[in-house]
């Protein structure tokens, strides 16, 4: 197989390959055509004739990034992600990269193009938000590399921003007392006491079933997850093995879920239906369940009117591992009970923490090493042994 090049009266170079093929009594051809330079125009020329000795050559025609977008989300995601996933990248795309790249042709995408795109979305949104978007432009190119579309991924060779995480929002024991005492006579009273003594996730807390409390052990399992997209609830299985799993809880918990279910089958007696292992612990006046954004609103309300200033409901389950961690609970107990990968993420995790607690330890190791110095003589103790710079070998 052989390339020609030759340049269009735009400035741009057409690139021919004749592929070896005949259909109908003609020769079968490829046509690619670059903006850019000869040298460019060339290196492309190379890069089509390997895939097509390869067999990898899938001709791109005039797809643009929208449609190969839709493409990746119907042929891929869909399949491969969640719902909740599949609903993020979704929003993304229509709201942002279609809107401002979706118009290009997928083999005309430049790095520069997607490196323009960065620096205008970050005048108006966080550096994570414009992280997200990058990581999943780049998801959906290198799928395209994978279906011959493209010979390489240009979101690679850009730099998007580093995002820069914020500090998480942690309560003290005295502001735990006062968000609890705000919020005492408000209908969410009951999940974010159980937020604050579990650190479970959002989701994980609106998914329990009263088959998941085992009141007897003081136990908690986590077996399903709740989510509420356009109206339609979903309830789904944890992610992971790690979130997967049984929850001890302390004594004051065990006491105000035991009362809380016998107010539960109370009211359930006023809806004239039984409460039954597959209810719902948390959920709305009308038996409803509850929908987390609504939640997440509600609290933010609630956590102002206590003084509290911006705490969002997440920051509980922060909470909660800072006070473990500061009460001496081991790193591995903590990160079971967060349903983390792994001790280490832990760590990484809650490292401020760790490094503030240093101080403490420093206390305790005060405690436990006796004095260096003489406490009535105000001198050293030990004594100083003089170390002889040669040293002579009998023979």
């Amino acid at each position: 197989m052989k390339g020609h090049i030759r340049k269009n009266s735009n400035g741009s170079w057409q690139i021919q390959i004749y592929t070896g093929q005949v259909k109908d009594g003609k020769r079968q051809r490829i046509f690619e055509t670059v903006r850019g330079r000869k040298s460019d125009a060339q290196n492309k020329c190379n890069e089509l004739l390997v895939e097509l000795q390869k067999g990898n050559y899938a001709s791109v025609g005039r797809l643009t990034l929208a449609e190969h977008l839709q493409q990746w989300l119907d042929a891929y995601v869909k399949t491969n992600c969640s719902s909740r996933t599949l609903e993020g990248y979704q929003s993304i795309i229509d709201h942002h990269l279609i809107p401002e790249l979706g118009n290009i042709q997928l083999k005309y995408l430049r790095p520069q193009a997607i490196q323009g795109y960065y620096t205008k979305a970050c005048q108006k949104l966080s550096p994570l938000s414009v992280h997200h978007h990058h990581r999943v432009l780049s998801q959906a190119l290198k799928y395209a590399v994978r279906q011959g579309f493209l010979s390489r991924n240009p979101a690679e060779m850009v730099d998007p921003p580093s995002p820069r995480n914020n500090p998480m929002r942690t309560l003290t024991a005295t502001e735990v007392e006062a968000l609890l005492t705000s919020v005492k006579d408000s209908c969410y009273y009951p999940v974010i006491y159980m937020a604050l003594s579990t650190g479970l996730r959002q989701a994980e807390l609106l998914g329990l079933r009263w088959r998941d409390v085992d009141l007897d052990m003081s136990s908690i399992s986590v077996s399903q997850v709740l989510y509420i997209s356009k109206g339609k609830v979903i309830f789904k299985e944890p992610k992971t093995a790690h979130s997967r799993r049984r929850v001890a809880m302390t004594p004051k918990l065990a006491i105000f879920l035991k009362a809380y279910r016998e107010q539960r089958e109370q009211y359930y007696i006023k809806l004239r239906k039984p409460l039954t292992l597959d209810s719902l612990v948390f959920t709305t006046i009308e038996d409803k369940p509850i929908d987390a954004h609504i939640l997440s609103r509600a609290f933010s309300r609630l956590a102002q009117k206590a003084g509290l200033g911006h705490v969002r409901f997440h920051d509980l389950r922060h909470t909660f591992a800072t006070l473990m961690f500061l009460h001496g609970a081991k790193p591995k107990v903590i990160s079971e009970a967060l349903g983390h990968a792994s001790v280490g993420f832990t760590m990484d995790v809650y490292s401020h923490i760790i490094e503030g607690m240093q101080q403490d330890a420093m206390v305790l190791l005060d405690g436990v090493l006796p004095a260096a110095i003489d406490s009535n003589q105000n001198k050293i103790n030990a004594k100083l042994t003089l170390i002889p710079t040669k040293m002579v070998l009998n023979n």
